[in-house]
């Protein structure tokens, strides 16, 4: 099965366990240390490697930027339902996140953007099933 790793610089690490657990993660202590913590999104697909800035520098001769200065990525995680959009962002902002932009929603979309303390950017969403299965055309049809 394929698995997705995303690599993401901190300036806490502690603070940045937290906050991604306040928000419904957990971390896998198995490839956890003083440097970077594993956060599991779902498992044995999707994972945060939230990485002190000293050893994300290692991976590469490139200045690292600031994503609260300079965001150059944003990580969309659907959920089940606009409550549990709701939920995370909420217990995110009350994890010392910001939420940057209203909430946006598209009847048959739901989105809502979060920042960790670092600055890097999350957006939580939810789509109705009919329109992740068949496209908005669909939402709309069953609307009418």
């Amino acid at each position: 099965m394929t698995s997705m790793f995303v690599n993401l610089p901190v300036t806490d690490l502690e603070r940045a366990k937290a906050f991604y657990t306040a928000i419904g993660f957990t971390i896998n202590p198995v490839f956890s240390d003083h440097n970077a913590a594993c956060v599991i999104v779902e498992e044995d697909h999707s994972y945060f490697m939230i990485l002190t800035r000293d050893f994300f520098q290692t991976f590469t001769d490139l200045p690292i930027g600031d994503p609260a200065v300079n965001p150059t990525v944003a990580t969309a995680i659907f959920l089940d339902s606009r409550e549990a959009v709701d939920k995370a962002v909420g217990d995110g902002l009350a994890a010392g996140g910001a939420e940057p932009q209203p909430a946006s929603d598209y009847g048959f979309m739901y989105q809502r953007q979060l920042t960790d303390p670092d600055g890097n950017f999350l957006e939580f969403g939810w789509m109705d099933p009919i329109a992740a299965a068949q496209g908005p055309e669909a939402f709309a049809n069953q609307q009418a």
